[in-house]
């Protein structure tokens, strides 16, 4: 068997046709339950960009982000707020995305220098929440490392966003009623994934994940926290 060759492509949301929209709304409800095409699309309204995966010419994965700007304190930044992340079973393991995504959140840091910026994303599984280690060395919340100088910032951008139906305490956004959650037999972590420490904190952090339940998460955007790989990645070296 060859070689599976994949390519990325960034678009704004306004570039997408209807086509576009059936796949990525397809594609989604194939691993989420509790949702709908009308909530799907409604959620990539407020996205800036999505980053789509295609292997010819399919899209088998796509990501979602938000760029927006904040006051915090009276200090002025920017946060990338990241949607929804979808890749087709058949295809996990592959590279692309993550490195296509890298890269192009390496090309705001260059364009927001000297501007605090801050990744925040919240979590409904195990496999999204291990972005984090592999992209930096420290954010909140981590199993090990005491971040919880970030913990007011991540509460302020969580009840923002969120409002009511993020409990502080916890730090998780809970629904009365579910809006969306991963289908039964993809929530589960394996054997092996268990005794990874992410996999092992968040659920514990997050023991309602599989009613669709997410954790907030805030990791700083800056070259001292940088995973050797991100680093090469944004760098090019």
């Amino acid at each position: 068997m060859g070689k599976v060759e994949y390519q990325v492509v960034f678009r704004t949301i306004s570039e997408l046709n209807s086509d576009d929209l059936d796949s990525l709304s397809a594609l989604y409800l194939s691993y989420y339950d509790e949702s709908s095409q009308e909530k799907v699309l409604a959620d990539l309204e407020n996205k800036s960009e999505i980053l789509l995966l295609l292997n010819n010419n399919k899209i088998v994965g796509f990501t979602t982000y938000q760029i927006y700007d904040m006051l915090f304190k009276n200090k002025a930044i920017k946060i990338i707020y990241s949607g929804d992340t979808i890749v087709h079973h058949e295809h996990w393991g592959q590279q692309k995305l993550g490195f296509a995504w890298i890269k192009r959140l390496g090309e705001f840091y260059h364009k927001f220098s000297g501007t605090p910026f801050y990744w925040f994303l919240i979590v409904k599984g195990h496999r999204t929440y291990r972005y984090l280690p592999a992209f930096a060395n420290t954010f909140y919340p981590h199993w090990e490392i005491d971040r919880s100088d970030l913990r007011e910032l991540l509460n302020y951008l969580a009840k923002d966003k969120f409002k009511k139906t993020y409990n502080e305490d916890l730090g998780i956004i809970h629904y009365p009623a579910s809006q969306g959650q991963l289908k039964s037999n993809y929530a589960d972590p394996t054997a092996r994934e268990k005794k990874h420490e992410a996999v092992k904190f968040f659920l514990e952090k997050n023991p309602q994940y599989k009613r669709g339940d997410e954790l907030a998460c805030l990791c700083e955007i800056k070259d001292e926290n940088f995973k050797p790989l991100t680093k090469r990645l944004i760098y090019g070296v």
